[in-house]
């Protein structure tokens, strides 16, 4: 009796242990969606700035094509007139004049040449981060599509494992089970472990002498009073009885 109690709280603990990672995927599968989705704002948010950007030196080399070209026919008529002038002053006036808006318009154009050089950096940033969004949305359609097949998959079989722990449950001792359940909430996995050579596997940390000899004769469920999980000596374990029952039967 004493090893069924030990056989069926290590399948209660193995049901656990699954139990544990399927609840952990139903968690995390939402989440990866989620993060997804994240990626994809953040994505779309560059795109509208650098969109923006690419807007605004759009509008500055307009700009400045427009100054440009106000200038040069302003230049043109000046130089129309140059030979108009009545006196030398009004020639070298002229001639300032002229040369002041050829210089302002050869810094303009250096300024465009600056814009475009910018514009065509933020044409290839747009890209990088199209193909980016590529990139995401059809992962995107990926994980939508499969989640819900994920989700429903995985709660079929978190079901299955809960039924399942339910029936072993009712083999093992009330008071047992209280403690396997007060341990379990209190401690990561392992709560059962086994004693090899005095030495509880949960902590690797001797066990006293009296509680070891107690395990070996068989009769009870003991606690590490180290780390608190039940213990029992190895030769007690589902493995070891499984080879006796194989034994016996052969012959």
């Amino acid at each position: 009796m004493y090893q069924k109690q030990i056989e069926q709280l290590v399948v209660l603990q193995h049901l656990d242990e699954e139990i544990e990672v399927l609840e952990a995927e139903l968690e995390a599968a939402p989440q990866e969606l989620a993060t997804l989705e994240q990626r994809y704002q953040a994505i779309s948010s560059q795109q509208a700035q650098v969109q923006e950007k690419a807007e605004h030196l759009k509008e500055q080399k307009k700009r400045l094509s427009s100054e440009i070209e106000e200038d040069n026919l302003k230049i043109k008529k000046s130089k129309n007139k140059l030979m108009m002038a009545s006196n030398t002053r009004e020639y070298h006036a002229m001639m300032r004049e002229m040369d002041n808006m050829e210089k302002l318009n050869r810094l303009r154009e250096e300024e465009s040449m600056t814009l475009s050089e910018e514009l065509s950096r933020q044409d290839q940033a747009m890209e990088q981060l199209n193909s980016t969004a590529k990139e995401l949305e059809e992962e995107l359609e990926s994980h939508r599509a499969n989640l819900q097949e994920r989700l429903n998959t995985a709660q079929a079989k978190l079901d299955d494992l809960k039924n399942s722990r339910a029936e072993s449950g009712k083999i093992v001792p009330a008071p047992i089970l209280a403690r396997y359940e007060f341990i379990r909430n209190r401690l990561h996995n392992p709560v059962i472990v086994s004693v090899a050579e005095g030495v509880c596997t949960g902590c690797n940390i001797s066990i006293p002498p009296q509680t070891f000899n107690e395990l070996q004769r068989g009769q009870q469920i003991h606690s590490c009073p180290n780390c608190q999980r039940l213990i029992y000596w190895e030769q007690h374990g589902p493995a070891q009885s499984e080879q006796k029952e194989a034994s016996e039967a052969e012959a």
